[in-house]
């Protein structure tokens, strides 16, 4: 093992350089110092196979080698790995040239959903290749540090004591090491060669000069929101608000409008309560369409921790009468630790969020300015709000039923 740089204090909001191998690819980053391995390997190098869990050590889906030693990469920092050499289930095999740990999963059924499956293949590589007489007696001990959630432990120990059965002089080393170009999920993906004017163009930047475009990630995102609200000022008065961005930004809790960069470039910060975790995201955002009814903004920011966030936001306002109706269409990507909160719970918290800001737009309509002390969203509050109005609607739903039954019981006595 190559010894680490020495690294200089860092601020929470800076970055790190940090150089490492990964199935034989060289990689050079720059991330923020409290990014984890396991979003690394998964968001910026596109290596997916490590899954992630529990994010406590507790559920080994992470499990990948670092420097040969069986290791949880949500654990670490990808800082802490700077030097070493990683292995990840990608490494173990090819389609066309699996492992033999694979192939005896695939043999003996020892994969049901799969989702601990890299977790398992990683933990028997280290057991077999540590302590190749490993018996069968003591391998649900061994690999106890790995659950499954579809209950195969019997057919999982059995294709690992088939692999340790047949090798007991040595098992073979990981097939797919080489080098190749490691590309993410997300702009701020690098690529396994050390090119840093490549890294500079991928980089989600959030300060000095901007770029010049905003690059959403390919795929599905991580949720889809789209949500009308009816205001009761009237459509020149919600303009008067959309024509003001300062005063629009302000009409969201917990954002903040920063410097203006020329050209509808805007630079900003937005926090977020998630409970105990605060995060405060900086970041960018570009105003493709910018009228006095409909706005299309491209945004992306960092949080401290290595969390990322991307979007695209529509707004359109429409006359109701004397009222106006808001429609707000959104797709969000997300990376880090906020992405482990549930979708279905994310997409409520953010329809919550698009609803509060109609309302504050309103109030601002209608002359109220909003309070520039406004504290940020909590997704607590906000969660626990969604939850109540979800068993109203359940409620409603089932009086309802009730209602239609009564009247049924009626209607055949009649």
């Amino acid at each position: 093992m190559s010894m680490p740089r020495t690294v200089e204090h860092t601020a929470a909001d800076g970055q790190v350089s940090v150089e490492f191998s990964v199935n034989g690819t060289p990689v050079s980053l720059r991330i923020p110092p409290r990014m984890t391995l396991a979003d690394v390997l998964r968001d910026q190098l596109g290596l997916t196979g490590t899954h992630i869990g529990c994010e406590q050590g507790v559920c080994g889906m992470c499990t990948i080698l670092v420097d040969g030693e069986a290791s949880r990469a949500c654990l670490l920092f990808a800082c802490q790995v700077d030097g070493s050499e990683l292995t990840t289930v990608e490494g173990l095999g090819k389609p066309d040239d699996l492992h033999p740990l694979q192939e005896s999963f695939g043999r003996h059924h020892g994969l049901q959903c799969g989702f601990c499956t890299p977790g398992f293949l990683m933990t028997s590589y280290d057991l077999l290749d540590h302590e190749p007489d490993v018996q069968r007696e003591d391998l649900a001990a061994e690999l106890s540090g790995v659950l499954c959630r579809c209950t195969g432990y019997r057919n999982i120990i059995d294709a690992v004591d088939d692999v340790a059965c047949n090798y007991r002089e040595g098992l073979p080393e990981p097939k797919n090491l080489g080098h190749r170009t490691l590309i993410g999920r997300s702009p701020v993906a690098m690529t396994g060669a050390r090119d840093e004017s490549t890294a500079a163009a991928a980089a989600v930047r959030i300060d000095g000069v901007r770029p010049d475009e905003i690059q959403l990630p390919t795929g599905e995102p991580t949720m889809s929101v789209d949500v009308t609200s009816t205001l009761e000022s009237s459509i020149e008065d919600v303009g008067r608000v959309f024509s003001d961005v300062r005063l629009l930004v302000r009409c969201l809790p917990g954002a903040e409008l920063t410097d203006e960069l020329g050209d509808e470039w805007y630079r900003g910060r937005a926090r977020v309560a998630l409970g105990p975790i605060r995060l405060s995201f900086n970041g960018l955002a570009h105003l493709l369409v910018h009228e006095s009814d409909r706005m299309h903004v491209l945004a992306q920011g960092n949080d401290a921790s290595g969390g990322q966030a991307q979007a695209e936001i529509q707004f359109l306002a429409v006359s109701d009468g004397t009222g106006t109706r808001l429609q707000a269409d959104a797709r969000v990507f997300l990376v880090g630790r906020i992405a482990g909160f549930g979708r279905s719970l994310a997409g409520d918290v953010a329809r919550r969020m698009f609803e509060d800001f109609a309302t504050a737009v309103d109030q601002a309509a209608r002359g109220q300015e909003p309070s520039a002390d406004a504290k940020p969203p909590s997704a607590f509050r906000i969660l626990i709000a969604t939850l109540l109005d979800r068993m109203r609607r359940l409620g409603g739903h089932r009086r309802a039923t009730a209602r239609r039954q009564l009247e049924n019981r009626l209607s055949e006595k009649r």
